[in-house]
């Protein structure tokens, strides 16, 4: 069976510039969308030239044309969007619903994978209301999917390592603490880490796989469901060297939260969410999804003692 025919929307961004490297190494005919609205951005007109030079082909395309995006929708098979999170507030939850209707009038997508790759937010309506609305929008987006009956797979992959691991799930900071950790709660709240290539190479395993086709792919594989104790302490057998651990309850992390801003509150909710309330893995994947390590045993997922080795 041929390799379905692959557009990235997005391609250029932290999750984007993944996809479409594990979507060329699997063999498949890889598009990225080139949007008219660069403008003067110099270094993601240089990835998107090297994407071009790996073997993608590059489609040129505007939010503002419609007809632009029916265009290159009509050249593919399968269209994933990578777009940052951050650009499913304000306005720019219309770009995702605009690449809907696309798709929907081109009537030839046999997939779309919409910008999740985090939380299920199915899964979230009882969440805090900090950064709540993030969740919602994406609902607007799954229902507008849904609607105009376009076949999907909605990737939940949980906590990105270098977002959530090399820095102990520490805010505020990207790098490991040298002294002292925050640990939240008495630390035993299980979550799921993932190497984010990894979570490239499971998104492009579905695009032909009918196991996935309109259902929800979790990112579990079994090593990885870690609690906050197992992270520190993996970092600490790679050091040799034992951090003071400050246990912060659940009540003084709320009131730490009050006087943030929205944005940081927003970031640290979903601290919350999965270390006080452990979202990640309190419920049973049922008939609608699919765990992917199950799926795809042949796949080698980095264990998050070798991600921590990049931080030494």
């Amino acid at each position: 069976m041929s390799k379905s025919k692959i557009l990235v929307v997005g391609g250029t961004g932290y999750v984007g510039k993944r996809i479409v490297k594990a979507s060329l190494a699997q063999g498949h005919p890889t598009f990225v969308l080139m949007r008219r609205e660069i403008g003067y951005e110099v270094e993601k007109l240089q990835k998107l030239l090297s994407f071009k030079k790996q073997g993608a082909r590059l489609i040129e395309g505007s939010f503002s044309d419609h007809q632009s995006l029916v265009d290159a929708v009509k050249k593919v098979d399968v269209v994933i969007c990578t777009m940052s999170g951050v650009q499913f507030r304000s306005h720019n939850i219309l770009l995702q619903l605009k690449l809907v209707d696309a798709i929907k009038e081109a009537g030839n997508i046999k997939r779309f994978l919409p910008s999740e790759f985090g939380m299920d937010p199915s899964r979230m309506e009882h969440g805090l209301e900090y950064g709540k609305e993030t969740f919602g929008d994406k609902m607007v987006v799954r229902k507008a999917i849904e609607d105009a009956k376009i076949p999907y797979t909605y990737i939940s992959a949980n906590c990105f390592g270098g977002y959530f691991v090399g820095n102990l799930s520490q805010p505020n900071t990207l790098f490991p603490p040298k002294d002292r950790v925050s640990i939240y709660g008495d630390g035993n709240c299980k979550a799921v880490f993932m190497d984010e290539d990894d979570v490239a190479t499971y998104t492009i395993k579905t695009v032909d796989d009918p196991r996935t086709l309109n259902k929800t792919l979790y990112l579990r594989p079994n090593e990885n469901i870690l609690t906050h104790n197992d992270l520190v302490e993996k970092w600490e057998k790679l050091t040799n060297k034992t951090l003071q651990k400050v246990y912060i309850s659940a009540e003084d992390f709320l009131a730490s939260m009050r006087d943030l801003d929205h944005a940081y509150q927003a970031g640290f909710a979903r601290i919350y969410q999965i270390f006080y309330d452990g979202c990640l893995m309190n419920f049973e994947i049922g008939e609608g999804g699919e765990e992917a390590s199950n799926l795809y045993p042949e796949v080698r997922y980095t264990r998050m003692d070798e991600y921590l080795q990049r931080y030494l």
